[in-house]
């Protein structure tokens, strides 16, 4: 079992990664929120892993956290979800996120995400009960004020490859008080109709 990744970044295209450690690339797949606090290419890269051995792939995934991983881990022991759809959710929220949907029982922040309708939103939120809200319960989100939000929106178009003129005017399409993963889904339609 691959537990960590320790290399330099080659390639990132999302949600992929190509980390060379030691003389071997690595492709990996990562959720958004890892994807956007990488380093720029040629840098050093740590990652933590999990590696998902099928009959016809062996799948590499990265996370920044280890509470990105103990959350994909727990969504891909759920039947009929799999990685990429484990992958899907954490790239739509955030682990607080996801916990507070699940301590809430909020079927209808899951279904916001794509591929995921109110079936499997309902069974997300019937198997992570008791195990992924109970984990950060009373953790809290601190709530982010909208400066702090643009600061995060802002950081993740640069981190993407957006110059910083580019950056900052799609950081201000972005209404006041908005989150910051849909902050940045705004952010990135304003650019793609640029």
């Amino acid at each position: 079992m691959i537990g960590r990744l320790c290399g330099t970044l080659i390639e990132k295209r999302p949600p992929m990664l190509l980390v060379d450690a030691g003389g071997v690339g690595y492709e990996v797949g990562v959720p958004m929120s890892t994807f956007y606090g990488l380093p720029a290419i040629g840098e050093r890269v740590t990652l933590l892993t999990h590696l998902v051995v099928r009959e016809d792939a062996h799948q590499l995934f990265g996370f920044a956290t280890q509470g990105e991983r103990s959350a994909f881990r727990a969504l891909i022991r759920i039947s009929g979800v799999g990685a990429r759809t484990a992958l899907a959710v954490l790239s739509g929220l955030s682990v607080d996120e996801l916990a507070q949907a699940v301590t809430r029982q909020d079927a209808a922040m899951l279904k916001r995400l794509p591929g995921i309708g109110q079936k499997t939103a309902e069974r997300l939120l019937l198997e992570l009960k008791g195990k992924l809200g109970a984990e950060l319960e009373g953790v809290g989100t601190p709530a982010a004020g909208p400066v702090d939000a643009a600061d995060d929106v802002l950081r993740a178009l640069l981190a993407l490859g957006y110059s910083e003129r580019e950056a900052a005017a799609a950081t201000r399409q972005v209404p006041a008080g908005t989150g910051v993963s849909d902050g940045i889904r705004i952010a990135l339609k304003s650019l793609a109709k640029a």
